[in-house]
Order: C-alpha cells, then structure tokens, then sequence
C-alpha cells in the first residue's frame, strides 16, 4: 500500500503524461504500477461485459485493496481515509470504472457494525473481503425468530459480480433515525439481474440484485451508519461521509487524465492548417483555469479529510461541521472534475467525438459521478444549513 501511495502522489504532482500506464513508454516499476497497466490493458474488456471480472478483483486484492477497509484486529489495514482515497484516484485516472469499484475497498466500514463475533466469521478466511450492495429501494423484512426473511430486488449494486459477500437494504421500523438496516447475504443466496446499459461507468457492473424468501440471521444484519463494534480510528471516521468521498475521487481521477490529454496534445497540428491550440490564447486560459480549478477542489477535499481524520485518530468525534465538509468537498469535487472534463472535451476538438477515444470515455464517466444521490446538487443545501446553524434535511450528517 506504501508504493501505490507514492505512485499515486508522483501521478499527481505532474501534469503528466509520462505518469500514465497508457503511456507507451509506462514502465511498471513496482506491484502497485503493474496493476495500473493490467487495468489499462484490459479497460475495453471491462467495458465490453459491462463489470470487472473476478479474476480482476483477486488482483485487486493481492494489492490490499480490499483490506484496506478491514479492521486491524482481523488483520485488515485499515487504512486513513486519505491513503485510501489517493490509491483510488490513482487507479481512476487510468479507469473511473475498474476505480470505482476499487473504492469498494472502503466498505467494510459499514460491516464494523456487525457483531464482533460475525465480523470473526466474516473473516476467517482472511481480510481480503470484497463486499457490495444494493440498499434502495428499501424492501420490508418479515420479523421470524432470530431473524428476518428477505425478499425483494435492490438497485445499482455496483461490483456485484465480483463480491465475496452482498448487502441489501430491508426495513424493520426499529431506527428512529430511519437509517436502513442492511442484511448481508452469501452470493449463493441473491440474484443479479443483469440489466446495467448505461451511458457511463459501463464496466462497474451497477447490476438489479433480487432475493426471494432468504431468512438471514439478525447478527448478520446491521444498521447502514450504526455505531461500529470495533473501536479503531478508521471506524470513528464518519461512514456515509466516507462512502461519498470514495465515489468523488473516481471523479477527480478520470479529470487528471483528461486535462493531462489536452495539455500533451496542445502541439498537435490543427486539422485545417489553423495554429497549434498552445499558440492559441483561448485554449491556454481553458488549461490554466481548469488546472487551478482541478487543484484547488483536490486540495478542499484532502484538507478536510485529513482535518477530521485526525480528530477520530485522537479519540474525539467528528464535528458536524466536520462531517458537513466532507460531504460539501465531495458533491464539490465531483461537480467540478466534471466540469473540467466537459472543458477538455471541447478542447479536443472534432477529434474527441470518437466514441473509442480518452475524451469521448472520459465524459461519459465524469457525467455518472455527480449524479449519485451522493453528491448531487441538494449536498450544497445541507451545508449551508449545517455553516448558518439550520437544521440540514435528514441523512445529511
């Protein structure tokens, strides 16, 4: 995890097509940087069946990818949340699909609200756990003795294919807060309606997930937020926050590379025998804006991560304000990295229309990030609420 940290910083501090495992002069260098050009050379694949194959996700989680979430005690990572963040925005400059559902990494966090001797069982066989789920809409649970029968069908259970364990939302009426509990089933127990044809993000295998009359033990079941059974610094860190946050940075990821394209591209000859686009003023203010533009929203949204991350680290809560900022640099983040690919595009030219092309890929992706319930425009609501004293609208914090 220490050298796909660094790989992931050197990326970043570039402007940097040299960086990239697309490049054709990419050398991979270390383990971290050899799973980057595996995801390069098979992003079409990925694409193609519409989800990261298992065989991908075992590669992932020969990386630690998927214990990075996991608690130290079952011999997890348990990785700061900026570690964490920057190793997927790595992966996402290279592909926002194979990045996002490597954020998935991430959460096992929810599963830290399991009863301890559960989680033990969960991880018996070691911490490299993929989990995923599909809690919406939530479905209502029949109460039976120890436990809840279970049926209905989930939406938009990303990495869902590739998942060891899954998650789906059911309804007990027991939160007074109204926070779903979550049953967490074998993949054996549920069916994954295969029915993901998006316009973006087509290879994150977002399929329908259905179960029927599955009875799952009370002790397999959680509250999606509830207070964590491990008392570690990773899981003080605010959970549905977090679970933003994994989701913006495949955003940021997909607008380094995009900007990056334009900026090693601004040489090339015009198709009409017009000046290069780096003679062109118009064409350096658009680099030089999203740049800074680019920058400045990482910076928001590493600040506040790392700020309230050594909060819990010290044994304290996070603040609301805390918790409001996450949420606020995150739908920030991923409004404007895609902002800045949508300015990239147009700077590509007649030559970004190519359906197969960096640009054309790129703003498909960026398109999905802001449009999770996640990070959508209302997140500005609850922080204005949150920073003039008002109440935000439920779930916010």
């Amino acid at each position: 995890m220490t050298q796909a940290l660094n790989s992931s910083r050197t990326a970043q501090g570039t402007s940097g097509a040299d960086a990239r495992p697309d490049n054709p002069g990419f050398e991979a260098s270390d383990p971290f940087d050899r799973l980057l050009a595996e995801v390069s050379s098979r992003r079409g694949e990925f694409e193609e069946k519409r989800h990261v194959p298992r065989d991908m996700i075992a590669e992932f989680k020969k990386a630690g990818i998927y214990r990075a979430g996991a608690p130290a005690r079952f011999g997890g990572d348990a990785l700061p949340p900026a570690e964490f963040l920057q190793i997927v925005e790595r992966i996402s400059q290279v592909d926002g699909s194979a990045g996002w559902v490597a954020s998935f990494g991430s959460s096992l966090i929810y599963l830290a609200a399991l009863p301890l001797d559960t989680q033990a069982e969960l991880y018996a066989d070691g911490p490299d756990v993929a989990f995923a789920g599909g809690l919406f809409p939530v479905q209502r649970a029949e109460p039976v003795a120890g436990g809840f029968r279970v049926s209905g069908h989930w939406k938009f259970a990303s990495g869902c294919k590739g998942a060891d364990v899954l998650g789906v939302g059911i309804g007990t009426g027991e939160d007074k807060a109204g926070r779903p509990r979550t049953a967490v089933l074998r993949p054996e127990q549920v069916e994954i309606v295969d029915n993901w044809d998006v316009v973006g993000m087509r290879g994150t295998g977002s399929h329908d997930l259905r179960v029927d009359g599955v009875t799952v033990p009370e002790e397999w079941t959680f509250i999606r937020g509830g207070t964590p059974t491990v008392d570690e610094p990773l899981f003080r860190y605010p959970t549905v926050a977090y679970a933003a946050q994994v989701l913006a940075v495949v955003g940021l990821g997909i607008a380094r590379t995009a900007l990056d394209h334009v900026i090693a591209h601004g040489a090339r000859s015009s198709y009409t025998g017009a000046p290069r686009p780096a003679d062109r003023a118009t064409y350096r203010i658009a680099v030089g804006r999203a740049e800074a533009e680019l920058r400045s929203v990482r910076a928001f949204f590493y600040d506040a991560t790392e700020a309230t991350y050594e909060t819990v680290e010290h044994g304290d809560p996070a603040t609301p304000e805390q918790i409001s900022l996450l949420r606020l640099a995150s739908a920030h983040l991923a409004k404007t990295s895609f902002e800045v690919v949508r300015s990239a595009y147009q700077l590509g030219g007649i030559g970004a229309i190519g359906e197969a092309g960096p640009l054309s890929r790129a703003l498909r992706d960026a398109s999905v990030v802001p449009q999770h319930a996640f990070l959508q425009e209302g997140m500005y609501d609850g922080a204005g609420a949150v920073a003039m004293g008002v109440q935000p609208f439920p779930g916010y914090l």
